[in-house]
């Protein structure tokens, strides 16, 4: 077994000690800080190199989308398509695996990450998503590997063993445990060829005691009828990613005319409060942006949510000019960092009660000068 949950004793360290499970302490107070992807920030997304830098980061947890192979493992990928982040396009013996699938109602022509084994993709290595805003990254192209999600598991074991470890040693208090914030990515689309994740995912959950509402684990989906039957097969925490635009390819599929707007009402809420623990909101629904792309005033929907009993979760910050509103940016150049520290901070002070972040190092920093400002926990 790869790992005895996230729940790991200092028993299992140091034989003969007072056992101290790592899932039954709870979570600080504090807004928590996702690693988007992983620090995408600063390294290719999805790799164990980048889940690893955002812990050393200070991240409270680190978020892995997952996908398919053909063989039935769950890997880590934004998309089931893989052309854009690893150098499949290179790979001439996978010259005749490029083809043109439609997935939720899109066609997309590229490659695939359930036409590959898991052998096959493991010959494959990570490249910079995004190389014109992140040159640097581009430096890591080809170092690294497509994860597993048992392997990520595992690297979040390795840590928590060596955290606890430390404090025992010292005597110190337990630390707060590094968690999984899972997103099953195209629900639909899977199960329609044959491939659900669900059952593989709640399987590895449980094999490694991760099936406690106290587990350090969230998982979350931009779909709704997959967590409302997740609600059946774990208790682990459940969370409803909200988009700013659109509507949930289930809802689309089965001809249910509401739409994410819809979800983001109050009583959309307290539906979703019935079968989820949180909702992951685009941030633009928590706080607009003005007709000249400033940052704007906070809307009621953090307030709706707690009124309902879920926690908010926002994404997506970045610290690139490209993605912060214009009265943040440092200057002209997409590129550029800007002020991401007072975006985060304008969403905590709205209540939030954690980010994504492509950068856990700012967002970090932002939450500790948000406590000293306001004297929070938050």
């Amino acid at each position: 077994m790869l790992l005895a949950g996230l729940a790991v004793s200092a028993c299992a360290i140091q034989p003969g000690k007072a056992s101290r499970n790592i899932a039954s302490i709870p979570e600080s107070p504090r807004a928590i800080v996702i690693g988007h992807r992983g620090a995408s920030g600063y390294r290719p997304e999805h790799t164990l190199a980048a889940y690893t830098l955002a812990i050393e980061q200070g991240a409270d947890y680190i978020e892995p989308d997952l996908v398919m192979t053909a063989d039935g493992e769950l890997v880590a990928r934004h998309e089931n398509a893989i052309g854009m982040t690893t150098d499949v396009a290179r790979r001439p013996e996978f010259a005749n695996r490029k083809m043109t699938k439609t997935v939720d109602g899109e066609a997309i022509t590229d490659w695939f990450t359930e036409d590959f084994t898991l052998a096959e993709l493991k010959t494959l290595r990570a490249v910079e998503r995004l190389p014109r805003l992140r040159a640097d990254n581009t430096a890591f192209n080809g170092r690294f590997e497509v994860p597993t999600l048992a392997e990520i598991v595992a690297l979040v074991r390795s840590t928590n063993e060596t955290r606890l470890a430390a404090a025992t040693a010292r005597g110190a208090a337990a630390p707060h445990p590094i968690g999984l914030y899972i997103e099953i990515k195209h629900s639909s689309y899977f199960r329609g060829i044959g491939k659900p994740m669900e059952e593989t995912l709640v399987a590895l959950l449980h094999r490694e005691g991760l099936d406690s509402a106290e587990a350090p684990v969230y998982v979350q989906s931009f779909e709704t009828a997959n967590l409302r039957m997740l609600k059946q097969m774990t208790r682990v925490r459940l969370s409803q990613l909200i988009g700013d635009t659109g509507a949930p390819f289930d809802f689309i599929a089965a001809g249910d005319p509401r739409t994410y707007a819809d979800l983001a009402t109050e009583a959309g809420l307290r539906e979703i409060a019935t079968y989820a623990h949180s909702i992951n909101a685009a941030k633009a629904l928590i706080i607009p942006l003005t007709p000249d792309g400033r940052l704007g005033t906070r809307t009621s929907l953090v307030d709706d949510a707690h009124r309902a009993g879920l926690e908010v979760h926002a994404w997506t910050f970045r610290r690139e000019n490209s993605f912060l509103p214009a009265d943040l940016r440092s200057n002209d150049a997409r590129s550029a960092s800007g002020a991401l520290d007072r975006e985060i901070y304008a969403y905590l002070r709205a209540g939030v009660d954690g980010v994504f972040s492509d950068n856990p190092d700012m967002a970090v920093d932002a939450r500790r000068q948000f406590q000293e400002a306001t004297g929070s926990g938050r």
